[in-house]
């Protein structure tokens, strides 16, 4: 009876947690992973790689910290998730800029013209012109995403390897989804 009570107050304060994040990350922190991440790395990375490999190296960073996170249960979650968050949605961010290179040819992508292509290709309905409502729609989506694994992670190990081929495998769909997005008629037009 108490772990459940237990359980259940620190999948609430998690939860909580989740949404506090979307919410940061709708305010300020979608542009400061993108301010700090350099554009042209993400181009030689891809010239020297291979589009492809360079996915998967953005999928095993990614898996990393997924791992770490769910290493020992709770404990190391409540710490390793807002690491595993950053960057999971830094990885996602070089991909979706690798890819953008990959087919435009062109590696300087400007903030708005990268959320939009972030925000279809989590499926978030984009206007043409950025707001405050996009941003938060795309952070909201991605918090989803992350926090429906969250819970996975309890149990010390198994947590490690489920942390970790979830966040691998979400980089490989995000990077699928963006070259789909660019095979479209439908991209958007910049």
């Amino acid at each position: 009876m108490f772990a459940d009570t237990f359980l259940m107050k620190s999948l609430k304060k998690i939860t909580s947690s989740l949404k506090q994040q979307a919410d940061t990350l709708a305010q300020r922190g979608f542009r400061q992973i993108f301010d700090r991440i350099d554009q042209l790395n993400i181009k030689k990375g891809v010239d020297k790689l291979g589009l492809e490999g360079f996915i998967n190296q953005c999928a095993y960073l990614a898996a990393g910290t997924g791992a770490l996170s769910g290493t020992g249960g709770i404990f190391t979650m409540a710490l390793g998730i807002p690491v595993d968050v950053v960057n999971l949605i830094t990885q996602q961010f070089r991909v979706t800029m690798a890819v953008n290179y990959a087919k435009r040819g062109t590696y300087r992508i400007s903030f708005d013209e990268f959320i939009k292509i972030v925000a279809a290709s989590l499926k978030v309905e984009a206007s043409i012109a950025l707001s405050k409502n996009v941003l938060e729609a795309v952070a909201e989506k991605l918090m989803l995403k992350l926090g429906a694994r969250a819970a996975q992670r309890l149990v010390p190990v198994v947590g490690a390897v489920i942390g970790g081929t979830a966040n691998y495998l979400f980089i490989k769909r995000m990077g699928e989804s963006v070259k789909e997005l660019h095979g479209k008629d439908e991209v958007i037009k910049l």
